[in-house]
């Protein structure tokens, strides 16, 4: 464990005005991506279009970092490197996802936890030999009727622990995200109560493995109301209520924060960002960790044409340029009009 390492690594991952590209879809995510805009998914096509992110002129000045799939860690980039190393070049940290996607819970309404520890510390020594320096694993929780259960907040807890500390002794961050889901009708006041006791939940199990809290990064979903109930929370009690739980749950010693757009919009997704950025006193950095937040206008005008790179590139950075702004809390509305 190479403390000195993880502290420059994490501190990068938050640093002022760049956030982290989530580009781990995997195969079967980026098939209903890509068919919603005509595209094949292809192992190639999937290349192209990944590469067609990452090339994007300037916007290493607003990405920290890039979590990759397996496959595209593996895959050549432009230049005919390793997407790694040329990520690495442009001073974005290369990340990789390792959970191997859920599982039901026995005994629970279909609740799931997250697998794939087994093998992980293998597993973890060729990442970090590929060139990755953080990765992430995705815990799901979601709100209904009776859940979540102590059963699935415990189980997800315990495995990102684990997950976490075979993380640190690979001398890679771990990037934690316990993601409270927003489908569903519940209210925000709701949303609010389940993020804390997750968050309850995975802290006191990093403290039960001994994770080193100053070598972390927490990836969080936002306190949103369900996306089906009438009452949606506006701007300001979202950022209010999300960043009481964070204060309430994460220690100040943690490196940073970073927020999943979790299905919201692009613009709501940057405005509530932006919204929490903007709060004094906060004991950490906040910035982002997107995917369609992101991605969405870049995929749209893409659609897998080679004449479209260039505008799907602009469009891109314009959206990585928004959320760089929203991470020190100076985006504007009026921004979003300057079209990509």
């Amino acid at each position: 464990m190479d403390k000195a390492l993880l502290s420059k690594t994490a501190a990068a991952m938050v640093a002022k005005g760049r956030g982290v590209l989530a580009a781990d879809e995997s195969s079967g995510t980026c098939e209903k991506r890509f068919t919603s805009v005509g595209v094949e998914c292809t192992e190639d096509t999937r290349r192209t279009y990944r590469n067609l992110l990452f090339s994007a002129p300037g916007v290493e000045q607003y990405l920290s970092g890039v979590i990759l799939f397996d496959e595209t860690a593996r895959q050549k980039a432009p230049d005919g490197s390793l997407v790694p190393q040329y990520l690495a070049k442009k001073w974005i940290l290369p990340g990789i996802k390792v959970d191997k996607g859920v599982a039901n819970i026995p005994f629970t309404a279909e609740e799931k936890v997250t697998e794939g520890l087994d093998g992980l510390q293998k597993r973890m020594k060729e990442y970090f030999d590929l060139g990755c320096r953080f990765a992430k694993w995705r815990a799901v929780i979601t709100i209904g009727e009776g859940i979540p259960t102590h059963t699935c907040l415990y189980a997800n807890a315990h495995a990102l622990a684990r997950y976490a500390a075979i993380c640190q002794e690979a001398s890679i961050v771990p990037m934690i995200e316990p993601e409270v889901l927003l489908d569903g009708d519940h209210t925000v006041e709701r949303s609010e109560e389940v993020h804390e006791e997750a968050l309850r939940a995975t802290y006191a199990a990093m403290a039960a493995y001994k994770v080193s809290v100053e070598h972390l990064i927490l990836k969080t979903s936002m306190v949103v109301s369900g996306k089906d109930n009438p009452r949606q929370a506006g701007v300001d009690e979202v950022a209010e209520r999300t960043v009481r739980v964070l204060k309430r749950t994460v220690p100040a010693a943690q490196p940073g924060i970073v927020f999943l757009s979790g299905g919201q919009s692009d613009e709501a997704a940057t405005a509530h960002l932006n919204a929490m950025a903007a709060m004094k006193g906060l004991p950490w950095p906040l910035t982002f960790s997107y995917s369609r937040a992101l991605q969405n206008a870049a995929l749209k005008t893409w659609r897998g044409q080679a004449g479209n790179v260039a505008a799907a590139q602009k469009a891109f950075h314009h959206r990585a340029y928004m959320n760089g702004l929203a991470s020190q809390g100076k985006w504007r509305a009026d921004l979003e009009k300057q079209a990509a």
